[in-house]
């Protein structure tokens, strides 16, 4: 038995593999350099066009981008018409920002328990969460996979809520042959260097809501208007003419970085193949491994993986997670843990959130690890991510 390099055995590997990592290629860079040398920087027609490389892409109606898939939130929530004593349903298994959304608009996050075996918001849990005051339900495509459509759409429907799909994880995905940004009332993407395309950061909103577009476009910038038909006073004072007919914020994207995403959006259809092959090889060397458990995919997504989650069975392993999580360091392997439950953070418990309101999310977090996995990988990185889990998994079995 091979011993664990963290106590004196030999790292699988002499460099470093990262959990993920962006691919920034010279075409990328060359595009980037046409805008700095041209006249805008930001607030130009680069902005535009990528927007419509989106709507082309996705299918949707309309695409707003902006600088941050947080953002991208927000103005979500704003044109939902989110407020104050309203509720918003989402799941603990995310990033923060899937709840703090709500709370910017002055709503309080209501956290719906998962399936615990996609680690997706359970719609059985979704509806028994829903109150008078609830507006919206925020699903997360958690890991890449897309949530349950029919059943969250039927739930909408019934109780009358907005249905934001939080698709910062899933670009590239599909459901029943429908590719996300194309399916709830409104999805947000995020285009963070990690996920599937990057503009370093960014984001944007899908909607093919002609009413939820007009508010987004004025929720990301300052909620001023150039436009005559939505100006309260006369608008031919002068060209420079504008007005702020709502409150709005600075969530504009440059075109500097609308630049960098129209590049890499050329290469999403590789982007995706790789990481799907990459996938492929894990779920099958992981599949009968002593401790180790596989996220399940549910048939309808066809699913583009931002995250490839293992998950420790630690009643079969004789180590903790932090245990094996320094071990896989020690063999240069890193990994990160994604994500722990928003409502255990401090913040959340001095709002009056406590441990134990969904128990799968919170089981399911104790023995969660995303390994590595991005486009850029060599099949030398994915053996040795294998050889690594396989390794550990071994010796750290009863």
């Amino acid at each position: 038995m091979e011993l664990p390099a963290l106590l004196g055995g030999t790292p699988v590997r002499k460099d470093k593999i990262f959990y993920g990592r962006q691919w920034v290629t010279e075409e990328d860079i060359e595009a980037v350099r046409e805008v700095l040398e041209g006249t805008y920087i930001t607030c130009g027609p680069t902005v535009s066009e990528a927007e419509k490389v989106l709507e082309e892409y996705t299918g949707a109606k309309h695409a707003v981008l902006v600088n941050s898939g947080t953002s991208a939130l927000h103005c979500a929530c704003i044109a939902a018409g989110i407020g104050e004593g309203d509720e918003v349903i989402t799941t603990p298994l995310t990033f923060a920002a899937s709840a703090n959304c709500a709370l910017y608009c002055g709503a309080r996050p209501v956290f719906a328990d998962v399936d615990p075996e996609t680690y997706n918001i359970d719609p059985e849990s979704i509806r028994a969460h829903i109150t008078p005051r609830t507006k919206a339900v925020i699903a997360v495509d958690f890991t890449g996979q897309v949530v349950k459509v029919k059943e969250i759409r039927a739930i909408c429907d019934e109780f009358g809520l907005v249905f934001i799909e939080d698709a910062a994880h899933s670009i590239g995905s599909a459901y029943e042959g429908v590719k996300v940004g194309n399916l709830a009332d409104m999805t947000c993407f995020s285009f963070h260097p990690v996920k599937t395309v990057t503009s370093g950061e960014g984001g944007a909103i899908l909607t093919n809501s002609d009413e939820y577009y007009e508010k987004l476009v004025l929720a990301h910038t300052h909620g001023i208007t150039h436009d005559e038909e939505l100006m309260e006073d006369d608008p031919h004072e002068g060209p420079w003419y504008y007005e702020q007919i709502s409150l709005g914020y600075n969530y504009r994207m440059t075109d500097i970085q609308a630049a960098l995403l129209i590049s890499q959006m050329k290469k999403i259809d590789r982007f995706v193949e790789r990481r799907k092959e990459i996938v492929a090889r894990y779920d099958e060397a992981f599949a009968d491994v002593p401790g180790i458990i596989v996220q399940k995919n549910i048939p309808e997504s066809d699913t583009s993986r931002h995250l490839y989650i293992i998950r420790l069975d630690l009643s079969k392993l004789r180590c903790t997670r932090r245990e094996f999580f320094d071990a896989m360091s020690a063999e240069n392997v890193q990994c990160q843990i994604h994500y722990v439950p928003v409502y255990w953070f401090p913040y959340y418990r001095h709002l009056g959130y406590e441990k134990g309101l969904c128990p799968n999310a919170e089981k399911i977090y104790e023995g969660i690890m995303s390994i590595p996995l991005y486009p850029k990988m060599t099949e030398m990185d994915v053996e040795d991510t294998v050889h690594a889990v396989k390794k550990l998994a071994e010796f750290y079995k009863k």
